[in-house]
């Protein structure tokens, strides 16, 4: 069959093969039946016999059901037309798996057992072994396999994290070791019992035209990066005052090593918390607060053993839980920062800064950060690239079940970082930031330790709650401690990284890769780190 139309497009021919000119000749009568219209309506006559012979031909092949006859056919066609020829997925994964994937009244039930593939491979073959399968069996067989799978990584996962809840709860020996070689130090050699800082930059201390920084550390080791690093990346380190903060026992052996490692041109102050006279129990509440917490947590909670018991709770909420628990959260050089404005009634500003952290950069600019009349200066923790990270909002924090929290404070309203502060003293003391501190405490202890977590940023964020400038996240990045996702590019462009979190950079659990920010400010070759065998 041959279509032939006529040049002036009055006529169309069909014309059969084969030699015979058998034609059929139609004739436009009318003039204002426009030739066009009629020879696009044969085009799209002909196109649809050849999408409807397709359509019925893959309904004949797919189909499930035979159907021979005219009208089966014609209500298909007209089924798959008004659908658009979807994929039709009901059809191609049967119901009965569904059915059984969703049921969650045998979850409980499965336990291991040589039935059960243990396996992707041991299933696939298990499968391709079977005479006869059919979609129920499949679905049981998969979703045991799975079952059994995510149960066995939640109990790997709830392991890892108490092995690590252990390991940094507890001080690795060679800091031990560092600590009584200093102390020892200390009291055999006159040069390691030096005034830090030497009588004639005393003045300094108290001269709001110089950098100051807080740091609040037991730890020599971590004191002693934070430190350098401050200096090492500063452009004016004579215009830097660090003053360092430690307990009695920690008093001499940080002492010694300042001494013997002086960081000039900046200045190193070194005071412990009993050379302030009113830093002392009975006049401090948080040191009250302190003792019963723990008297408290000791009758009432089932420490790490019950958190790790807990089957019903995801990983990632006893792994927060563990981590809360941790020593440093309830030790009292994590509360000093509440007492800033009376352990420094002469200044104006200080940078606060924790001793998991590394500085890559100046930080004078932070004094120089407009702070609209509020108190604490910090990064929020709710938005970011990182969401495991900085998706940190007050219900992260607080218990909002419980009345005292849900009535006071918006659940969703965006936490900030403790680690990397600047505060306004004097805007501070116009304020009652501390004793709404002390308050809450109080309350906690009251409520049975109910209103929040462990730790010191919950009582921290209702305390500055409406007094915070929210600063560039370039200043302060969070969370090295417990993740390894963040990219090395953007780890080395922030101006402070924060190891927050378990996997202390002193520590062997530490990630490996992160770890090389902290050690290069740590000197190998000192004959205190190489004697208690501290190693890169």
């Amino acid at each position: 069959m041959q279509l032939h139309i006529s040049p002036s497009l009055r006529h169309v021919t069909l014309l059969q093969g084969k030699g015979v000119r058998e034609f059929i000749k139609v004739k436009v009568g009318s003039r204002r039946l426009s030739y066009k219209i009629l020879f696009y309506s044969l085009l799209l006559f002909i196109f649809l016999l050849r999408f409807i012979y397709v359509l019925s031909t893959v309904d004949t092949i797919d189909d499930e059901t035979k159907c021979s006859n005219i009208g089966c056919k014609g209500e298909k066609l007209a089924s798959g037309v008004l659908r658009g020829r979807s994929l039709r997925l009901n059809s191609v994964v049967p119901e009965v798996i569904y059915e059984i994937l969703e049921d969650r009244s045998s979850e409980d039930e499965i336990v291991g057992g040589p039935d059960i593939p243990q396996s992707l491979e041991e299933f696939v073959n298990s499968m391709k072994g079977s005479k006869r399968i059919d979609a129920k069996t499949f679905a049981i067989k998969l979703k045991s396999m799975v079952t059994l799978l995510e149960k066995r990584t939640r109990t790997a996962k709830i392991q890892e994290y108490l092995y690590r809840h252990v390991a940094s709860s507890s001080i690795p020996k060679q800091l031990h070791c560092l600590s009584l070689r200093l102390a020892h130090e200390h009291a055999t050699n006159a040069n390691s019992r030096l005034q830090l800082p030497l009588p004639e930059l005393v003045p300094t201390l108290v001269n709001n035209s110089y950098f100051h920084f807080v740091l609040a550390s037991d730890n020599i080791l971590a004191a002693s990066v934070v430190a350098t690093s401050l200096v090492y990346n500063s452009l004016r380190p004579e215009t830097v005052v660090l003053h360092i903060i430690t307990d009695r026992k920690t008093f001499a052996p940080m002492q010694a090593w300042f001494s013997l490692h002086p960081l000039s041109p900046a200045v190193i102050e070194v005071k412990a918390l009993h050379h302030f006279d009113w830093f002392a129990k009975g006049k401090v509440p948080v040191l009250e607060a302190m003792e019963k917490d723990q008297k408290i947590r000791a009758q009432f909670r089932g420490g790490s053993s019950a958190i790790v018991a807990n089957n019903t709770e995801k990983p990632y909420v006893i792994a927060a839980k563990l981590q809360a628990m941790s020593p440093k959260y309830n030790s009292v050089m994590n509360h000093v920062r509440i007492y800033l404005p009376q352990m420094f009634p002469s200044l104006n500003k200080v940078v606060f800064l924790d001793d998991d952290l590394v500085v890559q950069s100046d930080l004078s600019p932070l004094f120089e950060i407009e702070m609209n009349g509020k108190v604490n200066g910090a990064v929020e923790t709710c938005h970011g690239g990182d969401k495991f990270v900085m998706s940190k909002r007050f219900k992260s924090y607080l218990n909002f079940s419980h009345p005292l929290i849900s009535k006071n404070f918006d659940a969703n309203e965006c936490a900030w970082a403790y680690g990397m502060n600047i505060f306004d003293l004097e805007a501070w003391r116009k304020t009652n930031i501390s004793e709404n501190y002390h308050y809450w405490l109080e309350e906690n202890l009251k409520s049975d330790l109910s209103l929040w977590q462990l730790g010191t940023l919950p009582p921290g964020l209702i305390a500055f709650h409406g007094h915070v400038q929210v600063i560039d996240p370039f200043w302060h990045m969070l969370g090295l401690g417990y993740q390894e996702n963040s990219t090395m590019a953007d780890v080395e462009r922030a101006a402070v990284v924060h190891f927050n979190g378990r996997a202390k950079p002193w520590l062997d659990i530490a990630f490996p890769q992160l770890r090389k920010l902290w050690t290069k400010y740590v000197d190998f070759s000192d004959k205190f780190i190489k004697s208690c065998h501290i190693r890169p």
